[in-house]
């Protein structure tokens, strides 16, 4: 995934960053089945964060044009996923831990994740028809470090149009409680990254293309259409996946 070249965030008022970031992610994720109900999840994101254009205080006065780059892990994630209901509508519950794995540079603000373990209990709901779903969620995010909790809210739908190609459309909500009072550095302050009370509502628009019965990719496009501390600009997401 990949946010590039952006130079503000969503806020009240908007905020103005001290250069230019692109924030991509190189991220490997997979689900196994434990059992019939029971699913266990990781997802292991390798951040590479660039920051451009930097305009700091030196010795004979600014220093500008700098460039900074950083390929570093984010923050590790496991979970467990276990279906309750299964008639017609299947409903799910979702346990994840993301780890305070992550890596900050106090001196260019680059920040690959939140300073802060994370713990999301999640709750699904779903239905599958001949060629398309609905599904939506609903979890709180809970984080150590004095981050706020957020709670979080979405849906999506898919459709198939042809044998092998599908359309999903989705929507992605997450409200920070306001519950933590965090004390940050100025740099990361002036990068925005992983900052406190990240929220936005957010939409996405991607396609799937089975190559095989078992392999195939993916591409999409999404952004907030509002937001608190987090990119004014939109996400573009290209993936690979494979199952057994």
């Amino acid at each position: 995934s990949s946010i590039s070249n952006y130079n503000s965030l969503y806020g009240s008022p908007d905020k103005k960053l001290n250069g230019n970031l692109s924030d991509n992610t190189l991220q490997f994720y997979v689900e196994f089945g434990l059992t019939d109900k029971t699913t266990l999840i990781a997802n292991i994101p390798l951040k590479l964060i660039s920051h451009k254009d930097i305009s700091i205080i030196c010795v004979n006065g600014p220093c500008n044009n700098l460039e900074n780059n950083k390929t570093a892990l984010g923050n590790i994630e496991l979970g467990i996923k276990h279906n309750f209901y299964n008639k017609k509508w299947l409903i799910s519950g979702q346990l994840n831990i993301e780890a305070n794995t992550s890596f900050f540079d106090a001196n260019s603000g680059i920040k690959t994740g939140y300073d802060a373990w994370t713990v999301t209990p999640l709750l699904a709901i779903g239905r599958g028809y001949n060629n398309w779903y609905l599904q939506g969620f609903t979890g709180l995010n809970f984080r150590t470090n004095n981050f706020s909790s957020n709670f979080k809210f979405g849906g999506e739908i898919g459709y198939k149009p042809l044998q092998k190609i599908w359309l999903i459309a989705n929507l992605d909500i997450s409200q920070s409680f306001k519950n933590g009072v965090v004390l940050l550095p100025k740099s990361n302050l002036s990068t925005g990254l992983y900052i406190n009370d990240q929220e936005y509502v957010a939409f996405g628009l991607k396609a799937i293309r089975e190559i095989t019965k078992t392999f195939g990719l993916s591409a999409g496009i999404g952004g907030p259409f509002s937001g608190n501390n987090v990119a004014k600009k939109g996400v573009l997401n290209i993936g690979l996946y494979h199952t057994f």
